[in-house]
């Protein structure tokens, strides 16, 4: 029974992993290199390219920061009262239980071209919604419980008693967090990092509904997969899929590689 078992995990694992991967890359070479070079240097690609590898360091950078003090705040933070905490908690954990999609369309809602705030932003020349301003909040809104829920369990495991002994013998907050905080939890936070940049990578619904996918100024690699797909120019969907299931690939082993040096410190 248990060979059976591990039998038939190894099929749905083909299935659902190696399989999409294999066919991704033979439909990817279906032209040859040729056909693979067209696909992935056409303009269109490029742009999309620039504009998902854009998003992604904007993203992540921002992810890092302001999960780190969400994080620090939500376990270090005494004048936060319960309530509140537990409220913060609820929010934080939003993006998991909403659909991208709907993220998508409530920043469209509060801040779309037909929205009082959107209009006071195009006045004053700064659009958000059908715009890169737009997506980076998109793809924000999605990526950022993944930072401070890889950074909250180590804050809570390692305690506070190193950082109250580094404050009473007078020093500063920030050289207490460089010295002492930042080298307990650096591993969480590349593990988070790593997390942020492969969802970022692969971020559709709601980057598609806050874009409106325009071509060469609104397009992401993901949507503009999407729209080769639409188009059956499959050739040249497959290679644009190559491209990010290798950055993903990538990022797994270092996600991996991460993982073992956490559990080490």
């Amino acid at each position: 029974m248990r060979r059976l078992w591990i039998t038939l995990t190894y099929i749905v694992f083909a299935l659902l992993l190696v399989a999409p991967l294999v066919k991704i890359f033979t439909g990817s070479w279906a032209d040859g290199w040729s056909g693979f070079a067209e696909g992935i240097t056409r303009p269109e690609s490029l742009h999309a390219l620039m504009m998902t590898g854009i998003i992604v360091v904007v993203v992540t950078a921002l992810n890092t920061v302001f999960g780190i003090m969400l994080a620090l705040y939500l376990v270090r933070a005494e004048w936060i009262g319960r309530r509140l905490k537990r409220l913060l908690n609820s929010l934080v954990d939003l993006p998991f239980a909403v659909s991208p999609v709907i993220g998508g369309l409530m920043i469209v809602l509060i801040l779309g071209p037909n929205t009082v705030i959107g209009t006071l932003f195009e006045d004053a020349g700064f659009k958000i919604v059908y715009a890169l301003p737009g997506m980076i909040l998109a793809t924000l809104f999605v990526t950022f419980p993944l930072m401070v829920r890889e950074v909250m369990p180590v804050l809570q495991e390692i305690g506070a008693q190193q950082e109250e002994a580094a404050s009473t013998l007078g020093a500063y907050s920030w050289y207490t967090f460089w010295k002492v905080t930042w080298p307990s939890i650096r591993w969480g936070v590349i593990y988070g990092v790593v997390l942020t940049v492969a969802r970022s990578l692969g971020e559709f619904g709601a980057v598609l509904v806050v874009s409106g996918n325009i071509m060469n100024k609104t397009q992401t690699a993901t949507t503009l997969v999407y729209q080769d797909v639409e188009n059956f120019n499959v050739v040249a969907a497959n290679g644009i899929a190559l491209v990010l299931a290798a950055f993903s690939v990538g990022l797994l082993l270092l996600m991996e590689w991460a993982k073992k040096r956490k559990e080490v410190h």
